[in-house]
């Protein structure tokens, strides 16, 4: 399946744009982990961890969802193809895995809005709440986007063994150092 060239604009452009929206939703969602991580306000503990349930659900996980189907969409209608090159590949199963943590961390993200917007709590039991380990699940979500990014950028050469088969069989398969303005993710 090829997309006509009009249509391939489009998706890359929904593809760029979901993709940077998550990327920078994981930043402030960082910034929100450590906020409540180091704030001796209680408010602003309780304010953070409201926040982050919010941009998560709303934001986030949107974002996350939208970036990996239109970026298979993406992959599926141009000549780089989802499985031909390891670059497209690797791409994939670090989103898809950043997809399945992310989802499996809002259980805690959630759980911890709700012990925040308890009004009975005291801060000597928002301290209690203080865990480093949504800072660090943010921190590794943001490194993981940003080794995709790089990967879409630099496109390093390396075909796997089913983008060797397609090129013996005459199919394109585009090589690195085709114009990633016009093919790329």
């Amino acid at each position: 399946m090829t997309m006509t060239p009009g249509l391939r604009k489009f998706v890359l452009t929904a593809h760029i744009t979901s993709s940077v929206g998550w990327l920078g939703s994981v930043v402030a969602f960082l910034a929100l982990a450590v906020a409540a991580l180091t704030v001796q306000d209680a408010q602003l503990v309780r304010a953070a961890y409201l926040a982050m349930e919010l941009t998560t659900w709303y934001v986030i996980v949107p974002l996350a969802l939208a970036s990996v189907l239109i970026g298979v969409v993406n992959a599926l209608g141009t000549p780089w193809g989802l499985f031909r090159h390891y670059w497209v590949l690797v791409k994939l199963l670090l989103v898809l895995f950043a997809t399945i943590i992310l989802l499996l961390e809002t259980q805690t993200i959630s759980y911890m809005a709700g012990v925040a917007a308890e009004t009975t709590l005291s801060s000597a039991d928002l301290r209690g709440l203080r865990s480093p380990g949504l800072v660090v699940h943010a921190g590794g979500g943001l490194l993981v986007l940003l080794v995709t990014t790089v990967l879409s950028v630099y496109k390093p050469r390396g075909l796997t063994p089913y983008g060797w088969r397609k090129r013996q069989e005459g199919r394109p398969v585009l090589a690195p150092a085709a114009d990633a303005s016009q093919d790329g993710q």
